[in-house]
C-alpha cells in the first residue's frame, strides 16, 4: 500500500494517508458505473457531461532558449526588440490591427464560455460518478448556482494570472533589453536567464495545484456542503494548511498517473496504426472512449479527501451504490 506520513505531526492524531488505496477503490468504482453492466447509452449520457467538465481542461504552452545566435541570425537582439517591432508593425497595417483585435475579443468570449460550461459541467459529473447514474437536464437544473459561483472565481482567479503573466513577460522582456545592451558577460548571462525560467516554471506549478485543488477538493466541498467556491476554499485551506504535504505529494502522484495514461493512450493508438488518434481528437466522443479514465480520476480524488474524515465522505458504499438517489437525500 503506497502511504505517505505526514510532514507536520500533530500531536493529537498521526494521519497515515494511502494513495494507492484511493486508486484502487476508484478503479473499482468505475468499473461498476461504466460495466457492471455495460451500457452504451449510460456511456453515452456520462460522457456528454464529463465532456463538458472537461471543456476548458486543454492547456498548451511553449518555451525555449537558447546562447546566442541561431544558424539564421536571431540572437538575444531580436528577442529583445520584437515589442517595438511588433508595435510597428500595427501602425503600418491599421486595417490587420482591427481585424486582430476584433478576433482577439472574439476568442475572449469564447473562453468565457467555455469556461461556463466546464463549470457546471464539473458538478454534473461529479453526480453522476457519486451515484452511478446518466443525467443531464437535472444536474444541469440543480447546479446553476454552483456552477457560476465557480464560474465567477476562475474569472477572478484567470484575470490575476493574466495580470501576473503579462507583468512577468515584460520582465522578461525587460530583463532581455539589459542583457542585449548592457553588454554583460557570458557568465552573468547564463545564471540570469536560468533564474527567469525558474520564475517561470514556478508560476505554472502554483497556478496548477490551484487549478488541481479547485477540482479535486473545492468542487466535491461545494457539492458536499451547498456552498459558494469562496466557503469551500476556506474549507479547503483550513484542511491543506493542516495536512500540507499530503497534498503536495497528491499532486505529484496526480502527475504521474497522467504521465502514465498519455503513455498508454499514445501506444494504443500507435497499435491501432494511429486511427485511434482520429477517434481521440474528436471532443465528444474522445470524452467517451475516455470515459474510464475520467471517471477513475473523479472517483480517486474523492476517496482521498474522505481518508481526511467522515465531514469529507461524499461517496456512498461502492457495495450499496445505486442510481436514482435525489438531490435532496444527498445532503441529509
Amino acid at each position: 500500500m503506497l502511504t505517505c506520513p505526514e510532514f507536520n505531526i500533530n500531536p493529537i492524531t498521526i494521519m497515515n494517508i494511502s494513495y494507492s488505496d484511493p486508486l484502487i477503490n476508484g478503479w473499482a468504482r468505475m468499473k461498476k458505473i461504466l460495466f457492471s453492466p455495460f451500457d452504451l447509452n449510460k456511456w453515452f449520457m456520462i460522457g456528454f457531461t464529463a465532456f463538458l467538465a472537461g471543456l476548458a481542461d486543454c492547456q498548451g504552452g511553449n518555451g525555449g532558449g537558447g546562447n546566442g545566435r541561431t544558424g539564421k541570425g536571431i540572437d538575444i537582439g531580436d528577442i529583445a526588440e520584437f515589442p517595438a517591432t511588433a508595435w510597428n508593425w500595427f501602425l503600418d497595417h491599421s486595417w490587420w490591427a482591427t481585424l486582430i483585435v476584433f478576433g482577439i475579443f472574439v476568442i475572449f468570449f469564447l473562453a468565457l464560455l467555455i469556461n461556463w460550461l466546464s463549470s457546471r459541467g464539473k458538478f454534473m459529473f461529479l453526480d453522476n460518478v457519486v451515484h452511478n447514474r446518466a443525467l443531464v437536464s437535472q444536474p444541469w437544473r440543480e447546479f446553476k448556482k454552483h456552477g457560476n459561483s465557480v464560474f465567477l472565481w476562475r474569472l477572478v482567479f484567470g484575470l490575476i494570472c493574466l495580470a501576473i503573466f503579462s507583468f512577468m513577460v515584460f520582465l522578461f522582456f525587460s530583463f532581455m533589453m539589459n542583457l542585449y545592451l548592457g553588454n554583460y558577460p557570458h557568465s552573468a548571462k547564463v545564471p540570469a536567464i536560468i533564474g527567469m525560467v525558474l520564475l517561470f516554471l514556478t508560476f505554472m506549478v502554483l497556478s496548477g495545484y490551484i487549478r488541481l485543488f479547485l477540482f479535486d477538493f473545492v468542487v466535491p466541498i461545494m457539492y458536499k456542503e451547498n456552498i459558494t467556491a469562496t466557503k469551500a476554499w476556506g474549507k479547503f485551506l483550513t484542511l491543506l494548511s493542516r495536512h500540507f504535504g499530503y497534498f503536495l505529494v497528491y499532486g505529484l502522484f496526480i502527475f504521474l498517473l497522467t504521465i502514465i495514461v498519455i503513455i498508454l493512450i499514445i501506444t494504443a493508438g500507435l497499435m491501432t496504426c494511429c486511427i485511434g488518434f482520429i477517434f481521440l481528437i474528436i471532443p465528444y466522443i474522445g470524452s467517451v472512449i475516455l470515459l474510464p479514465v475520467s471517471v477513475t480520476f473523479r472517483s480517486l480524488s474523492l476517496e482521498f479527501l474522505e481518508q481526511f474524515g467522515p465531514d469529507y465522505k461524499i461517496l456512498p458504499d461502492i457495495e450499496t451504490l445505486k442510481t436514482g438517489e435525489s438531490f435532496e437525500k444527498r445532503n441529509n
